[in-house]
């Protein structure tokens, strides 16, 4: 599955702290930045991107596409859609078997043109001899929505596998311009500026987890981002295992004018996943790891709020939920795998941030693996179980009914699609009509997530093949 565009190999200084490449000048842009991050049209609503990975493309199973739909004041809808793979005209490569386009994605305004843009990974794509050894490719936003692409190369083909299986973009120095950065199964994380339409990224440096920390990073899972200390610049937390320790949490980089600095490292259990939001309001955003069970904090999953501050992330977690927790509905049973997905934004408009929890192993009634999503309340104190919701589909107003083997909570996103304030709860089911997959989208309210109006769309209504192993919905933009 070779990338249409050489992959050159850069030598580069191996640094811990990012400096000089992250101030590198850039042309001047010609528009206001998009006033989100995931704006792709630039009509003042944030749209979302969901992907089908294992989606057949041109009979070439596991190729994989990303679907984009659009906000509006109504929310999204299957009709207001864009349907992206590497055969689409202008994305860069070839669709082929097994190259899973879009099992990452991210997004950010990384040629400050007043479009967010999208930022897929191809985790299985071959490049050169290099199998498996991954891609990642930039889709350009535009008044009538994504087209176009920009491949951004790999620097150390040979050094790792499964490149972009891992992005976030971001602004870690503070110049006014998102990074791009990347993980792999290796233990750097490559960060890249500058970005054009024209030639992509101007530079790019190298984050060696281990140099400041005295063990890397094994192979980045995760990357989130958000502002920990309250400075105007971006942070970063890298989730996976400590390589000496196998100890299994999150590095936090502080960013600054001088670049990306080592913090300290949460041992949360959750070598997967973290998000970053502002729970308690205090302008702060703080972290939240999920772990899967059998670690001593619960059977089925449970997850961990550090709080933010300006000195970093505070090391001791605020609280520990679980579903045996006291107002979480459900119960703490071995392997439903409560945080599996994690999302982070104000569903209620009261100036806390919630948190939506997957847990797609979760059983109900006598479906297996059917599926739920948590909400969990953010409060001056930060994450609480009082006032907790839940949903799987059985519960009234979300369509469908909750079968084995549905997986809904594969995925979970937290946005303001309509643009009132609140933010909506996206949902992917990846075994829906197994293994189509499908989208749920709930709207947010003053009273928390509501039912009422809730859509839910498959392949079929988005133009896409309704046979094939396609997992619609096992991943969102994050």
């Amino acid at each position: 599955m070779p990338h249409r565009a050489p992959h050159a190999l850069a030598a580069l200084t191996t640094t811990a702290v990012l400096g000089a490449a992250l101030l590198a000048a850039v042309p001047a842009a010609s528009a206001a930045p998009a006033k989100y991050a995931d704006d792709f049209n630039g009509d003042g609503y944030r749209d979302l991107a969901t992907a089908a990975p294992y989606a057949p493309v041109g009979g070439k199973t596991d190729a994989g596409a990303v679907v984009v739909t659009y906000g509006s004041a109504n929310g999204i809808s299957a009709s207001r859609r864009t349907v992206l793979t590497q055969d689409t005209a202008g994305i860069p490569g070839t669709a082929e078997q097994g190259d899973r386009f879009g099992k990452a994605l991210a997004s950010g305004d990384l040629n400050a043109d007043g479009y967010a843009d999208l930022v897929i990974g191809s985790v299985g794509e071959d490049v050169e001899s290099d199998v498996d050894g991954g891609s990642v490719t930039v889709v350009w936003g535009g008044k009538s929505g994504l087209s176009g692409g920009k491949g951004v190369s790999d620097p150390a083909v040979s050094a790792h596998d499964e490149y972009g299986m891992s992005l976030a973009v971001a602004d870690f120095s503070g110049d006014g311009r998102p990074d791009l950065a990347v993980g792999s199964t290796g233990s750097d994380i490559w960060i890249h500026q500058g970005f054009t339409k024209a030639s992509g990224a101007a530079s790019r440096d190298e984050l060696a987890t281990g140099l400041q920390t005295g063990s890397s990073i094994y192979g980045a899972q995760n990357l989130s981002t958000g502002d920990i200390n309250g400075d105007g610049t971006d942070d970063l937390v890298v989730t996976g295992s400590e390589a000496s320790t196998y100890d299994d949490g999150n590095m936090i980089y502080l960013g600054s004018a001088s670049g990306l600095t080592y913090q300290t490292f949460l041992k949360s259990g959750g070598w997967e996943l973290a998000t970053v939001g502002d729970l308690n309001g205090d302008g702060y955003e703080d972290v939240v790891s999920a772990a899967y069970g059998g670690d001593g904090k619960s059977l089925g999953g449970s997850v961990s709020a550090y709080l933010g501050s300006a000195n970093g992330v505070r090391t001791q977690p605020q609280t520990t939920i679980n579903q045996d927790t006291a107002g979480v509905p459900g119960a703490d049973e071995e392997g439903d795998w409560f945080g599996n997905d994690l999302s982070i934004a104000d569903v209620n408009g009261d100036g806390y941030g919630d948190l939506a929890v997957g847990t797609l192993h979760e059983t109900v009634g006598t479906a297996k693996i059917a599926g739920s999503v948590t909400v969990l309340r953010g409060s001056a104190t930060g994450l609480t179980a009082t006032g907790a919701q839940s949903f799987t589909q059985n519960t009234a107003g979300v369509p469908g009914t909750a079968e084995s083997a549905d997986r809904f909570g594969a995925s979970v996103r937290l946005s303001d699609l309509t643009g009132d304030g609140k933010a909506d709860l996206s949902v992917g089911a990846d075994g829906e009509n197994h293994p189509s997959g499908s989208v749920y989208s709930l709207r947010g309210s003053a009273s928390g997530v509501s039912t009422t109006n809730a859509i839910s769309f498959g392949p079929g209504s988005l133009g896409m093949s309704t046979t094939g192993y396609l997992r619609l919905g096992q991943d969102m933009l994050s």
